[in-house]
């Protein structure tokens, strides 16, 4: 322990001039990586290089200044937020917070998310550098797959679809790293790997399914991660896959690394080495443990591993060299960042050093962001013509009731920043209604006041959801319904829908508004409230967006990326990790509430045709795939364009339909356009058992696009060869 104390004294004092001062080999950017990396460990000592297996791979003796983590699933959390994270950090700093990334995967837009990951990096980069705050390895995106809805993390990820899921992280992964050739902005760090989706028993738990359901399902969003977006780093996750925790799975080494060239940062999650012994149970001592974990191609540890490393070398159970083999990951993150270099070559070091410069989330063009994704974000579920309540009316509509316990607030979720400021639905809606409109508003019916102020106002707006934190302390969620990390929902039933009855008794002209992490199976909502939106959490321009939508200044079109069931008896059990008994919509039997991709528009649209610019497909190419959709509406509106494929006679068991692309699409009142769409053959192989490989199987597949998993307008045949 005293090398360890003379460790960190070395660390707070080295010099900036012994950083910058260039004497070893591994200084030299014109160097090839892998021979930097030899030098620098080679004049390592041991204690140095266990060290490095931290989170902070810093050797202050050699000049060498490494850097540390943030969370950052939409927008730059450095502290202030309820979470067991940012709540540890210093005094908060202020950062742009979007919706999120339930929200963000509701937008169905890449292009916007590698902006909004491009505005979170630079702030990141901005943040370590003027303000010493944070590190440029950033926990995100999160790649884990939404299989179901009572998931606690729902709120983290994307949705349910693996290629879906892998083609918006590797978005938001390009946005995070920049477009330099030789540098990154940050590094991306995706999590948790691999299929952790439930959170009650999250550390003991195993995640059990076959080998095709791991190369094809829930491996894909971080095999895009990267191969498509060229993430270098992960986060281990808690659980274990198929009876062995995932911090020590062979996949880690044999798959990620080997196979897929994954060469940086594999790290454990919070406190996993010593769950490994607690909850897993899975090693003898902490000595045989952490020797496991370092040969399964863990370089960084989150919690204490210093005893347990140094006791795995004194037993003859870990040798320096294969110490040495994984910490070439983190220094091959370090030198991508910048961090062994100076600072004349690499344009992101620029970044925070003007003086006289606005903070980059005080600025205009961020918070123009945040509103452009809060806006894209939102999906309207239902909207009768009949009633005709959407968008509101200014000329007929002179007061409007707002109702329900989300009116009046922007809540943070676990992992959040801190905004600079935020805009509550109720000052959104009153600042759009301006002075002819009159606002009242009410949290809940005590009193009968709801009741009341829905009789007196032309239109109602409830707006009711989850909490993203419960509102409660770690692993503590009151309300069934409610759920965040470490607790799983054991409802999907709205609790406020009885407040939903009470104004739509008062009033029949009522508008939900659900702010909520995840699916509810509001059926009575559906089935008697004319006009219906979701949104998710969290965006510090909630109010705003929310506004524009509801008196159509925004025409929506966010689209879900979950199936939404009627009946929580619709799902299988938690833990059972095999989709195909009945679960996502590739093997959903039953009728959804609202199915993958669903999502309405002010306006409408048609299908006009669909035609590829080849009748056949081979392994390793790429087709384009045409369809032509008109907006046969009275508004402007933007459109989602999904392709499905559906194989129509495999020799082995697939999905019902597969998403394999898609594009968010704007079309002017009356216009028609034709949208290409990039159709890859490697996303039609399946994996054969067998062979060990992933094959392109001969035979027919059928193309079917339109705007929602079950909403098919066109189809064409191809010819797979």
């Amino acid at each position: 322990m005293k090398q360890y104390a003379l460790y960190i004294l070395l660390l707070v004092t080295a010099s900036l001039s012994a950083q910058q001062k260039k004497q070893y080999p591994f200084q030299d950017p014109k160097l090839d990586t892998e021979k930097r990396i030899d030098n620098l460990l080679s004049l390592m000592t041991l204690d140095e290089k266990i060290q490095a297996l931290s989170t902070n791979p810093s050797v202050p003796r050699l000049g060498v200044k490494g850097t540390g983590h943030v969370e950052g699933l939409h927008g730059l959390a450095l502290g202030g937020a309820p979470g067991f994270w940012g709540g540890k950090d210093k005094t908060p700093l202020t950062t742009t917070t979007f919706p999120q990334a339930y929200g963000l995967g509701e937008t169905w837009d890449t292009e916007l998310l590698q902006k909004v990951a491009d505005v979170e990096g630079k702030e990141t980069r901005y943040a370590y550098q003027k303000y010493n705050r944070g590190g440029l390895v950033v926990r995100a995106p999160n790649a884990d797959l939404a299989r179901d809805p009572r998931w606690g993390r729902t709120e983290e990820s994307y949705g349910e679809d693996a290629f879906f899921n892998g083609t918006m992280a590797t978005a938001f992964i390009k946005g995070l790293q920049g477009n330099n050739a030789s540098y990154w902005q940050t590094a991306a760090l995706m999590k948790h790997f691999l299929a952790n989706s439930n959170e009650d028993g999250r550390t003991y738990t195993s995640s059990d399914f076959d080998e095709r359901l791991w190369r094809e399902y829930y491996s894909v969003p971080f095999y895009m991660g990267v191969a498509d977006g060229g993430s270098r780093a992960y986060m281990a996750s808690y659980n274990k896959v198929n009876g062995i925790p995932a911090m020590v799975h062979p996949m880690l080494k044999d798959i990620t690394v080997k196979e897929w060239g994954q060469n940086g940062i594999i790290c454990t999650d919070g406190g996993a080495f010593g769950l490994l012994l607690s909850d897993h149970k899975y090693y003898a001592d902490k000595f045989m443990g952490a020797a496991a974990a370092v040969k399964a191609g863990i370089n960084q540890f989150l919690d204490e591993y210093i005893d347990g490393v140094y006791g795995a070398v004194a037993n003859g159970y870990l040798k320096e060299k294969e110490i040495e083999a994984v910490i070439r990951g983190d220094f091959r993150v370090m030198i991508k960042l910048g961090m062994l270099d100076s600072a004349e070559n690499n344009p992101y070091t620029a970044i925070g050093t003007d003086k006289d410069a606005v903070d980059p989330w005080k600025t205009d063009a961020h918070k123009k962001l945040a509103l452009e994704a809060t806006q894209k974000s939102i999906v309207l579920l239902k909207n009768d013509a009949s009633k005709n309540l959407l968008p509101i009316d200014r000329k007929k509509v002179k007061r409007i009731a707002v109702i329900g316990p989300r009116t009046n607030e922007v809540l943070l979720d676990w992992y959040s920043g801190t905004p600079p400021y935020t805009i509550t639905p109720l000052d959104g809606i009153k600042a759009k209604a301006g002075e002819s409109i009159e606002i009242t508003y009410a949290l809940n019916n005590i009193d009968g006041k709801a009741a009341k102020l829905a009789m007196e106002a032309d239109i109602a707006i409830v707006i009711a959801g989850n909490h993203p934190w419960c509102d409660a302390g770690w692993a503590d969620c009151p309300v069934p319904s409610d759920g965040k990390e470490s607790v799983d929902r054991q409802s999907i039933t709205l609790e406020y829908e009885d407040l939903i009855k009470v104004v739509h008794q008062a009033n029949p002209n009522t508008v939900v508004v659900l702010m909520s992490s995840f699916p509810y199976a509001i059926n009575w909502t559906q089935e008697h409230i004319p006009s219906i939106v979701h949104m998710a959490h969290n965006s510090q321009e909630t109010g705003t967006a929310l506004a524009d939508v509801l008196f159509g200044d925004y025409n929506p079109a966010g689209r879900l990326t979950q199936t939404w069931v009627s009946d929580i008896s619709d799902l299988p059990p938690l833990l059972d990790y095999n989709i195909r008994n009945g679960r996502t919509y590739m093997y959903f039997k039953g009728k959804p509430l609202y199915a993958f991709g669903y999502g309405l528009s002010y306006t409408t649209f048609a299908y006009k045709g669909i035609a590829t610019e080849a009748a056949s497909i081979k392994k390793g190419e790429t087709i384009t795939v045409n369809v032509t959709v008109a907006n046969t509406g009275s508004r402007d509106g933007e459109e989602v364009v999904q392709l499905y494929v559906k194989h129509t006679a495999s020799k082995v068991e697939r999905p019902a339909k597969e998403l394999k692309a898609f594009k968010r699409v704007a079309l002017k009142a009356g216009e028609t356009k034709t949208v290409a769409l990039t159709l890859r053959a490697k996303d039609l192989e399946y994996w054969n058992t067998k062979n060990q490989r992933f094959e392109l199987e001969k035979g027919t597949l059928e193309l079917q696009a339109g705007g929602s998993s079950d909403a098919v307008m066109v189809t064409k045949s191809i010819k797979t060869q």
